[in-house]
């Protein structure tokens, strides 16, 4: 046989072991983690129970229980299992911004995943599916939106619930004096004294801020929800790679079962700081989007 012929298996094993090394070459953010040994988790100070800081100098929550399934597919894709995980404080108006120019790698919070969102940033599949809604004090009166008429009422700034409250207001000429607090915690200050009549936001989220408070059995949530939403972990925009990595470690918790233990640890149990427990059983609506993950909102 002759020498190049010899040579033309040899040739073609090293082509194709090249071949393979190029192709699992990290890009984007899977890249940008390589390179700087750490991934950066945004997250939100008072998100209770999805992610909020609890006493502790690391967030808990929900929410970040799901990331940390994130970070070890992460850990395992690269084949770093030393790999460092560094948290960012984010809220509901720095939250893209610091997406987008690389301070954070991925936020799981309780981000509302939309169409004007999805321009600017990706969405992974759904982690959760609420209704807005209101809090109030129980003998407030108030039961439902229209007796809102004329009165405060409070929403976290940059929110979903911010858009949807001010619509209302203008279509229904309901007169409200609506006022953008800096976050879910700050919301509830002023609900608790007394500056404001009522609280809007994700009904999950007003449960866990209902827990928060001196004395939970005077606070009551009501209302039609107004709009479902379906949160998602964010990811910075056309990186198809991190992202169906992403989608594959949430994914895996739905198939395996385990979502089941991370729910009911943070909606069925005592949870910090106070060990109060939410008592929010999973919606209908959650489990048929956990028996069939999808990326897309919600149909309002």
């Amino acid at each position: 046989m002759p020498h190049t012929l010899r040579l033309l298996p040899l040739a073609l094993a090293c082509t194709l072991l090249s071949t393979s090394a190029m192709a699992a070459e990290p890009t984007g953010t899977l890249k940008k983690i390589r390179d700087s040994g750490t991934i950066v988790l945004g997250h939100r100070d008072s998100a209770i129970p999805f992610a909020y800081l609890a006493g502790g100098k690391q967030p808990v929550g929900y929410s970040l229980d799901l990331a940390q399934h994130v970070v070890d597919a992460v850990k395992k894709e690269l084949n770093m299992p030393n790999l460092k995980v560094r948290y960012n404080m984010v809220t509901g108006q720095t939250r893209i911004p610091l997406l987008q120019n690389g301070t954070v790698d991925i936020e799981c919070g309780a981000t509302t995943n939309n169409v004007e969102r999805q321009r600017q940033v990706d969405f992974s599949v759904g982690i959760f599916e609420i209704g807005t809604r209101l809090l109030v004090k129980k003998d407030s009166g108030i039961k439902d939106f229209a007796d809102l008429k004329g009165k405060n009422v409070v929403v976290s700034a940059g929110t979903t619930g911010e858009r949807l409250m001010r619509i209302m207001n203008a279509n229904q000429k309901l007169g409200m004096n609506i006022v953008a607090a800096k976050d879910n915690g700050e919301s509830f200050l002023m609900l608790e004294s007394g500056r404001v009549a009522a609280f809007m936001t994700d009904d999950a989220m007003l449960y866990g801020e209902r827990a928060k408070a001196r004395n939970p059995a005077e606070w009551v949530v009501v209302g039609k929800p107004q709009s479902s939403e379906i949160y998602g972990c964010m990811m910075r925009k056309g990186d198809a790679p991190f992202k169906a990595l992403v989608d594959k470690a949430i994914v895996n918790t739905y198939k395996s079962g385990q979502i089941n233990a991370i729910y009911d640890k943070w909606f069925m149990r005592p949870i910090p700081p106070k060990n109060l427990n939410l008592g929010f059983p999973m919606s209908p609506e959650f489990k048929a989007l956990i028996a069939k993950p999808s990326d897309k909102p919600a149909a309002s």
